[in-house]
């Protein structure tokens, strides 16, 4: 083959490998196909949910304050007017990541152009490219991350600390960033107390790891519910399905169940009344 060939050649699979190598553009997306999506981050596009599995806000009993706090919350974010950040943390199966969802079916009922985007803990590196994505959309969005937390040696969060409340650029004016965990500081217990014990500098050390739910403006606990709030819970959601029972059976069953579960809350009391639905022939 000619000297030139050769050039042309080799200039071609280089320009081959660059393009394997960069990352693609991110396709524009149509915010009216649906009002949620989820972040793909491997091909840089959000993808479209159609129907967002959720429970009307009245089915949440026993979370009275955190409801109406990020209601108010997301309201005014949704009228263009200045909110926080939120971190709702706190006993599992207590309706955080159910609060969010229908927090957010309520507002679109109310008519606002919002839209909630779910963004998987192991996507935040590239969260600044979705930020880009939806600063100066006429929509405004809820960024949504459930179950978040991190490990001793994970990284991620460094990530989202600048989409939070730091970094040059900031969080764009029509984002806002809500998040669930188990944990208040977002990092288990002993590694923190590892990081004071250890570290040559315990006090900084200890402030870099808690300082990311810092950013967080509003904390929003949940805690574990009593008896009284599961048997609401399961009443409340009989009732929205019309499923005829008496209170003293339901009580029964209901008691039963959680005691085969180790313990109550909100998830439970849906585990229940999903197996009592299924048994007693109501579609949900």
């Amino acid at each position: 083959m000619p000297k030139d060939g050769l050039a042309e050649d080799a200039l071609t699979r280089i320009a081959a490998a660059l393009e394997r190598l960069a990352p693609p553009a991110p396709a524009e997306p149509d915010f009216t196909e649906a009002s949620a999506f989820v972040w793909q981050a491997e091909d840089l596009r959000l993808l479209p949910v159609p129907d967002v599995t959720r429970q009307p806000l009245d089915l949440l009993i026993g979370i009275d304050r955190a409801r109406d706090t990020l209601l108010k919350n997301t309201r005014q974010f949704a009228k263009g007017l200045p909110a926080n950040n939120a971190l709702l943390w706190g006993a599992r199966g207590m309706g955080k990541s159910s609060l969010v969802k229908a927090v957010h079916g309520a507002l679109e009922d109310e008519g606002h152009p919002l839209k909630l985007v779910e963004v998987l803990r192991e996507d935040l590196p590239s969260i600044g490219r979705l930020l880009s994505l939806l600063d100066g959309a006429a929509e405004r969005f809820v960024l949504f991350c459930d179950d978040l937390s991190f490990s001793h040696d994970d990284q991620h969060y460094k990530s989202l600390k600048a989409v939070l409340d730091g970094g040059v650029r900031g969080r764009p004016d029509n984002v806002v960033f809500y998040a669930t965990s188990n944990r208040r500081h977002l990092m288990p217990r002993d590694m923190i107390d590892n990081e004071r014990s250890t570290g040559i500098n315990p006090g900084e050390a200890v402030e870099e790891k808690v300082s990311l739910s810092d950013r967080f403006g509003l904390w929003l606990g949940f805690h574990p519910c009593d008896q009284d709030a599961y048997l609401a819970m399961v009443r409340g959601y009989c009732d929205a399905h019309d499923l005829e029972i008496g209170d003293e059976e339901l009580r029964a069953l209901a008691i039963e169940w959680q005691a085969t579960r180790g313990g109550r809350s909100g998830r439970v009391a849906w585990q229940f009344f999903t197996d009592l639905a299924g048994r007693r022939g109501v579609r949900l």
